[in-house]
């Protein structure tokens, strides 16, 4: 028999945080949290979401066994100003055991209809700068940090439950090499001319802060269009700001300003730190914390974990401004391979972008759904 029971303690919440540590271990692929952050993540007290949504989670016991987790989530900024009646889940792990994850899924379905909502969308987070998806391609391939990894199983187990495809994601990677500066070099430069553009560079991290609040609001602008989007807050960008950017080296970190110091187009990559994470096994210390400045500071893979360009100058190539940024930058360190998180197959946008670099999909990852 399959207990579902709410997470309601500090060391409740430990149990459910370490979990996927038993559920993967001896896994090649898989890339654990740090334990400290993730629990962060899900303090009400310091995660500034909580003002704007409510969460709750759950484990299932079977005897005195945990066998599966799931977070229930509830983003009002999205079902009141939005609209969009959803009840989110995420954090969703669990042994290959249908009753297990039926229990678990009709723990947050029943929440959802007790607030009237329309139907369960998942694995998904509080927010578009949190982790999507249930992994569908690509399980022989380590996961980045900013992605979730599960086992193959995992999809039979929402198709067994009647959910559906809500919407499909990939993840591709190239070679530095695969990079030609003809196809962007002249280009930029034409484009900083005729709309009066300019680059900011960047060498220390304190140099980036007065622009990170324009950041989130461009990527706010830069992606409202999409089917998936959910403002980030004025306080939400404090919390990403203490909990991003001290991760990214400041070189890697672009802006596009126009004449009159307006913010115009953004980019931020960050070096690969999946292996350096499995080294820390979860813990800054004593060890995690050098295995990962040592990545930072060493590291030849880098992920482009965002990239925004303000409507206006969409279709405009500034693209190209950027990506000139980036192979100087990429050059001098020596870069090997570059990735990218998951983007929506159906954004063309963004995918034109990357055209010419000849990237290959090496994962896909879709959200499924169900009507309540």
């Amino acid at each position: 028999m399959i207990i579902v029971k709410e997470v309601t303690t500090k060391k409740g919440l430990k149990t459910f945080v370490k979990f996927p540590f038993s559920l993967y271990k001896g896994s090649k692929y898989w890339v654990p949290p740090i334990i400290k952050q993730e629990l962060e993540t899900f303090n009400k007290d310091k995660n500034p979401i909580f003002k704007d949504a409510e969460a709750s989670f759950f484990l299932a016991y079977k005897g005195k066994e945990v066998v599966g987790r799931i977070a229930a989530i509830v983003n009002w900024l999205e079902v009141d100003k939005q609209q969009i009646k959803k009840m989110r889940f995420g954090w969703f792990d669990f042994i290959d055991d249908f009753e297990v994850s039926k229990a678990l899924l009709e723990t947050i379905e029943n929440i959802g209809r007790n607030h009237k909502l329309k139907y369960a969308e998942g694995p998904v987070g509080f927010s578009n700068l949190d982790k999507v998806g249930v992994m569908t391609e690509g399980f022989d391939s380590i996961a980045p940090m900013i992605t979730w990894y599960n086992h193959p199983y995992y999809v039979n187990h929402y198709k067994k439950h009647d959910y559906v495809i809500e919407k499909e994601y990939s993840e591709s990677k190239f070679p530095f090499k695969n990079v030609k500066p003809e196809t962007f070099k002249k280009a930029q430069e034409l484009i900083k001319r005729r709309y009066k553009l300019k680059s900011l560079k960047f060498s220390k991290t304190e140099e980036v802060m007065p622009y990170a609040d324009k950041m989130f609001d461009l990527f706010n602008e830069s992606y409202a269009s999409l089917s998936s989007f959910v403002e980030i807050t004025d306080i939400q960008k404090e919390y990403f700001k203490k909990k991003f950017i001290s991760f990214v080296n400041p070189e890697y970190i672009k802006f596009v300003v126009d004449e009159n110091d307006k913010l115009i187009g953004f980019a931020i990559v960050m070096p690969r730190f999946a292996e350096a994470l499995q080294k820390a096994n979860g813990k800054l210390f004593p060890f995690g914390f050098r295995h990962i400045l040592k990545a930072k500071k060493n590291s030849k893979d880098v992920i482009f974990y965002l990239i925004g360009i303000h409507p206006e100058y969409q279709n405009k190539g500034v693209h190209a401004v950027i990506f000139n940024e980036y192979y100087e930058t990429f050059t001098e360190k020596g870069i090997k391979n570059c990735y990218r998180t998951p983007e929506l197959e159906d954004n063309e946008a963004i995918h034109k972008i990357w055209k010419h670099f000849d990237p290959v999909v090496y994962k896909r990852r879709k959200t499924f759904r169900k009507d309540l």
